[in-house]
């Protein structure tokens, strides 16, 4: 949406809403315009701090003094800034001990051991296996009039891929499925809780049997990772397993399903893709930035009384970082509403930055590559195949992916 002098302003409470959601590039230029820094309300009555802008988004991600993730603090600001404290408390507490959730030497410690074993070497010995689920997935489309690919692909991609490299058995994933929608959507405090107790129960008899009888998957390096004398707890386990799951899955789902929007939306662009697939690393790049998976953030806390944009935030205030709209920024991207897969790689934070970077932003570009890859090449007529309503973003307060994408995949490539 352009931005000008006449532009109507808008309030921060616009955020999280439906409308919001539905509309969420056009509701966060005009936030953009307005200011750096806005307050806003989540589904569930949590007041927050909204950074909207590219500089200040990037500042505030490397700030690891004044803005700080630590279970304990975090806690207590939610409650103190949630409408009703008693329903805050939404995760079992058995999840959420891991990097992503931990400052400074905790977080090095956390992000070492783990960062030992996850390693690019490793990561990119996947790519035959994620190519071989691909074209599996692919098989199953083929001859059908009509598909969902959120449903039948984008999302069941990235599961099997994360489910391998960890060693959960092919029969538990349509649960681990429907604990990870719960627990990342914005629904009823109560199933969000429910989910997560389940999900904790689950990996405490995945590692205890790993534990028993290791195999050759990560999660049975991860228990040996480190020196005798420090290495990842079981509840540090649980809660790294619980990260890796479903921030590994809903990233590299929401990846591919609003990329293949994108690009369907924009003929030019999947032209110029199937024309020249060596462009394809710089196209997952560019579709990053342009309608990435995360739309905000997990939660931080200011520690202290921080200065954000010009905006003075007062001390045990919940901060959001809107990454959507950082790498929708004007004054850091040309044109930025428009995709162009053969824009200059630019440092989109779709990916966070700073010391809590996602560690498996490498894995995810791998599993872009090859599912939008695989699929334009399997199915050169591959089109939208949406009715009225039919194209809507799922509710969540931080992810940013599609209830569903229905295409007609045409007659498959001999």
């Amino acid at each position: 949406m352009p931005v000008d002098a006449t532009t109507p302003r808008v309030s921060g409470a616009t955020l999280f809403t439906d409308e919001y959601l539905q509309n969420s590039h056009e509701v966060l230029a005009l936030l953009r315009a307005d200011g750096p820094v806005h307050r806003a309300r989540t589904a569930n009555g949590l007041h927050a701090w909204v950074v909207t802008r590219y500089d200040d988004a990037r500042a505030a991600l490397a700030d690891d003094v004044g803005l700080l993730k630590n279970p304990e603090g975090l806690t207590a600001a939610i409650r103190a800034n949630l409408d009703d404290p008693e329903r805050g408390l939404t995760f079992s507490a058995d999840i959420a001990h891991h990097m992503l959730n931990s400052d400074g030497a905790d977080h090095a410690r956390l992000r070492g051991l783990v960062g030992a074993v996850f390693t690019a070497e490793r990561i990119e010995r996947l790519r035959p296996g994620i190519i071989r689920i691909a074209d599996e997935l692919l098989d199953a489309m083929a001859g059908k009039r009509r598909v969902d690919l959120i449903d039948e692909y984008a999302l069941l991609l990235p599961v099997a891929v994360i489910c391998e490299l960890l060693g959960v058995p092919r029969q538990d994933r349509d649960r681990f499925r429907s604990w990870s929608n719960s627990i990342l959507g914005a629904a009823d405090p109560d199933a969000t809780r429910d989910a997560s107790i389940a999900l904790a129960a689950y990996l405490v008899q995945l590692i205890r049997g790993k534990a028993a009888m290791p195999g050759e998957d990560l999660l049975s390096a991860l228990l040996t990772a480190g020196e005798e004398q420090d290495r990842l707890s079981e509840i540090e386990l649980i809660s790294m397993v619980f990260l890796l799951l479903v921030a590994g899955h809903e990233t590299a789902g929401n990846l591919i399903g609003n990329g293949v929007l994108a690009l369907l939306r924009e003929p030019g662009q999947l032209a110029a893709l199937r024309a020249d697939p060596s462009l394809l690393p710089r196209a997952v790049e560019e579709l990053l930035r342009f309608d990435g998976p995360v739309a905000m953030t997990t939660l931080r806390y200011t520690a202290k009384p921080v200065t954000i944009g010009g905006v003075d935030i007062p001390r045990g205030e919940i901060v959001f970082i809107a990454l959507t709209s950082a790498n929708r920024d004007g004054a850091r991207f040309t044109d930025p509403d428009r995709l162009d897969i053969t824009r200059p790689v630019s440092e989109h934070i779709a990916f966070g930055h700073g010391m809590h970077r996602c560690l498996g932003a490498p894995l995810a570009r791998i599993e872009g590559e090859v599912a939008i890859g695989r699929l334009l090449a399997r199915f050169p007529e591959l089109r939208l195949d949406a009715r009225d309503g039919e194209i809507r973003w799922r509710r969540s307060t931080l992810m940013h992916g599609l209830h569903a994408l229905p295409v007609a995949p045409g007659a498959p490539a001999t």
